[in-house]
């Protein structure tokens, strides 16, 4: 079927009136908030994304939402967000992270920070949260009792920080995980939970869920001891991504790690990061 038939199907199976002029200015508006660069290719994706959004709202077609969306950004921007946001991930994705982060980094911060033995990690771009249980898991699981570790997650994303912060997850999501670490590190559920599992009280009281718009401002003062921002990076364009990389250099210490995604890369950039391993920097 060639391709402006194909177009005029969906139009036709479409509840809502849908133009290219709509998805340029919503995908305009994402880019001013959040700095997410939408292809073309997102075109369907933004429909079917949003259409539940304009039922709710009674509108009948996506140039309202558009102009309901900028005359209403303090209520309904975080919607917006929520819904065109990608949200993939599982437990010790990119394994070879934590292997890395197990054998090398770990026996460097035990060292460097014996004095007070202390640990401070960000896991930027947190989605539902495996990211952080999967660091804290691996922290925990290597370093001796008596440490203080507090791991910060955040994400543009209200609704996933609110299923990351809850720790419930369907039991299928733990499939691939060592028996023994799901039993050491999960709660299963009972009755009209038994399909699903919690993460244990001293997982999540490891971790401080927050929304934080990576865009604009940092509260946070602190050094940390390594980053995890993987898959984030890869929506941006080289100059957001150059200040992204400057920005995280400020907040390590010097010889710590930046954790990036399997598809992406600083080689373009000009930043203090060296690359060290697969997908792994360190700060100069």
């Amino acid at each position: 079927m060639a391709a402006a038939a194909m177009d005029m199907e969906r139009k036709k199976n479409r509840e809502f009136e849908y133009t290219w002029e709509d998805f340029n200015v919503l995908r305009q508006l994402s880019n001013a908030h959040s700095g997410i660069i939408v292809p073309d290719d997102k075109f369907d994706m933004f429909y079917s994304r949003l259409a539940r959004r304009i039922r709710e709202l009674k509108l009948k077609d996506f140039n309202s939402y558009c102009q309901y969306l900028k005359a209403n950004p303090d209520q309904e921007f975080t919607e917006f967000i929520n819904a065109i946001t990608t949200n993939l991930t599982a437990f010790f994705r990119e394994n070879h992270h934590f292997e890395y982060l197990q054998k090398t980094v770990l026996p460097e911060l035990l060292l460097r920070n014996a004095a007070n033995r202390r640990i401070r990690v960000w896991s930027a771009g947190c989605s539902t949260g495996e990211e952080a249980y999967s660091i804290a898991m691996t922290l925990r699981e290597n370093l001796p009792n008596g440490w203080n570790i507090k791991i910060l997650a955040t994400d543009l994303d209200t609704n996933v920080l609110a299923a990351a912060a809850s720790g419930v997850y369907a039991v299928e999501r733990l499939d691939g995980l060592p028996a023994g670490r799901v039993k050491r590190w999960f709660l299963r559920g009972t009755g009209s939970h038994e399909n699903q599992v919690r993460a244990k009280p001293e997982l999540r009281q490891m971790i401080s869920f927050k929304q934080l718009n990576l865009m604009g401002d940092w509260p946070m003062r602190g050094q940390f001891d390594f980053i995890f921002c993987r898959n984030v990076l890869i929506y941006f364009d080289r100059e957001t991504k150059q200040r992204l990389a400057e920005r995280y250099a400020g907040l390590l210490r010097d010889g710590s790690c930046l954790f990036i995604g399997h598809s992406e890369s600083l080689h373009q950039l000009d930043t203090r990061f060296q690359l060290i391993g697969n997908t792994i920097y360190r700060l100069k």
